[in-house]
């Protein structure tokens, strides 16, 4: 677990640096040529690890992603069990390409039996990188920590520029609407948030919905245009 030590031991030898920081790059370098191989649109869909097959949230990525794959898309998850499970294998079953970035963990996750390209990372912040840098859209399902994690990074990238302005689908009103009223309600108010930032979210219970917003705004290109109001302090 490379992570694990390096931010365990605050410090070390130059040594021992520079074979770290040769590995992270490495890992970089591994990921960006597994990116090359994408080689039509693709849409980043994230949720929760611990859904079940026959769950809202499972059967509503497999669908959502099957018509991704109808559309000839390509659809990257984190290659492991539930929501992400479920979007590769409707992404396989739509006939699109089908993309795994896993992850070594303590307990470990297994990778799911659905996957077109695949590649495990030692580093969270690697991985990351791959589930940004080819994606056209997010579509984000229910999940725990780590799906809010992927959320929020994502919207504070567009936020301060250093991605494009690009659709992110929140799917599951019952689930989601609470984060937004808590948002609406508290950070705007207080001005923690903008009412543009709020224009970043689509919130859907249709997977036709879903792949049509992000559809419509790649045909538009609006992954090219910037966020209106770049912000210096995304805190």
């Amino acid at each position: 677990m490379d992570d694990q030590r390096l931010l365990d031991v605050p410090h070390e030898n130059r040594a021992e640096l520079r074979s770290h920081a040769e590995r992270i790059a490495e890992e970089f370098l591994e990921g960006f040529e597994a990116v090359d191989r994408i080689d039509r649109p693709a849409v980043s869909v994230f949720g929760s690890a611990r859904v079940a097959e026959g769950s809202m949230p499972y059967e509503a990525a497999r669908a959502t992603a099957r018509l991704f794959g109808e559309a000839g898309w390509a659809v990257i998850t984190g290659g492991g069990p539930g929501v992400m499970e479920a979007a590769n294998r409707g992404c396989k079953e739509g006939g699109g390409l089908s993309v795994g970035f896993n992850i070594e963990l303590p307990h470990e996750q297994h990778e799911n039996p659905y996957l077109d390209i695949s590649l495990e990372f030692r580093h969270f912040y690697a991985r990351k990188t791959m589930f940004v840098k080819p994606a056209e859209g997010f579509v984000v399902f229910p999940g725990g920590f780590g799906t809010a994690d992927e959320l929020f990074e994502s919207l504070t990238l567009i936020q301060t520029g250093k991605v494009m302005h690009f659709p992110v689908v929140l799917f599951g009103s019952d689930f989601w609407t609470p984060l937004l009223e808590w948002v609406n309600g508290v950070q705007l108010p207080l001005g923690l948030v903008s009412r543009d930032d709020l224009e970043l979210l689509t919130l859907t219970d249709s997977p036709k919905q879903a792949v049509g917003h992000v559809l419509e705004c790649y045909e538009r290109r609006c992954s090219d245009l910037p966020h209106e109001e770049r912000k210096a302090d995304a805190q």
